[in-house]
């Protein structure tokens, strides 16, 4: 009751059979049918409406007639029927913001915002939203690396494709530690509201202190290495026009910078950080959506 969000499924795209669904905001399970919303059922009563009037108006109209009694001075009686059905009540599809296929059981479904959870099988989407925007780099990178592609527009590409990755993978963290936050994992204690996921070294401790989880276990030490580098070359490009300070190199301890120049990034790197953050993901991905606690 608290929820009533809003968002559409594409019958016949799902597990054959399935009668149950489950809100992708809220997780929240009840029959298809409970999940009409208010100007649904508004209109499906104001249309059931016109049809009970449309036929109880042309039943009487059946009755209708017109009497005039013969002679000089006959009486006239007639029976006409006026009056209109009940008007329907306009209504329009609300348009959503982002389609998805679930990779699981093929339901297609549409949503506000990005991140939820499939209304059939109820597997959250975070990974699958994660890698297509990880496609998405790999693609940017594959462009930059073409011959026709000019050393700048090239630097720029590969610049755009690295900002694609941590947008990307802060956002699917954020989604994923909300989840966590919220669901039964509660146990550990009180969360602050958020965790950003821009600066890797902050969030694997802040996920080491809440869950006892180590992301930086799910890789090897110089996978690890490679994407907190990565990361914080984007915060250079984000917040210092590209151009390394003191913090930069306290941080990665990347011998290959130099403080007052500009950083370096080379498209390998962003094709290695990718393959590194969907380990990760899947990483991630295995939490969410593993049986629930009982």
């Amino acid at each position: 009751s608290s929820c009533r969000g809003y968002f559409k499924i594409t019958p016949g795209t799902d597990v054959k059979g399935q009668t149950l669904c489950h809100c992708p905001y809220c997780g929240h399970t009840g029959d298809q049918s409970q999940f009409a919303t208010q100007d649904q059922i508004e209109y499906a009563n104001s249309y059931a409406a016109n049809q009970l009037t449309k036929s109880f108006i042309a039943e009487l109209k059946k009755h209708e007639f017109n009497f005039t009694s013969p002679g000089l001075f006959g009486l006239g009686i007639s029976l006409t029927v006026t009056g209109h059905p009940h008007p329907i009540k306009p209504y329009e599809e609300k348009k959503l913001e982002t389609e998805v296929v679930c990779e699981q059981c093929t339901l297609r479904y549409a949503i506000y915002g990005v991140f939820a959870l499939c209304p059939d099988c109820r597997r959250h989407n975070s990974l699958q939203i994660l890698n297509k925007n990880l496609e998405l780099a790999c693609k940017q990178i594959a462009f930059a690396d073409t011959e026709g592609c000019t050393p700048e527009f090239s630097q720029h590409l590969i610049s755009a494709a690295l900002a694609t990755v941590v947008s990307a993978f802060d956002g699917f963290g954020r989604e994923s530690y909300r989840i966590l936050n919220e669901g039964e994992l509660r146990q550990f204690g009180t969360r602050p509201k958020a965790v950003s996921f821009q600066n890797l070294t902050s969030a694997r401790q802040n996920l080491l202190r809440l869950f006892g989880y180590d992301i930086a276990a799910w890789v090897t030490p110089d996978e690890w290495t490679l994407a907190v580098k990565c990361f914080q070359k984007r915060h250079l490009l984000a917040h210092k026009m590209g151009v390394v300070d003191e913090a930069y190199i306290k941080l990665t301890n990347d011998h290959a910078a130099i403080l007052g120049r500009k950083i370096a990034i080379s498209s390998d790197e962003i094709v290695r950080l990718v393959e590194v953050l969907k380990t990760m993901g899947q990483k991630f991905a295995d939490l969410l959506n593993k049986p629930k606690m009982t």
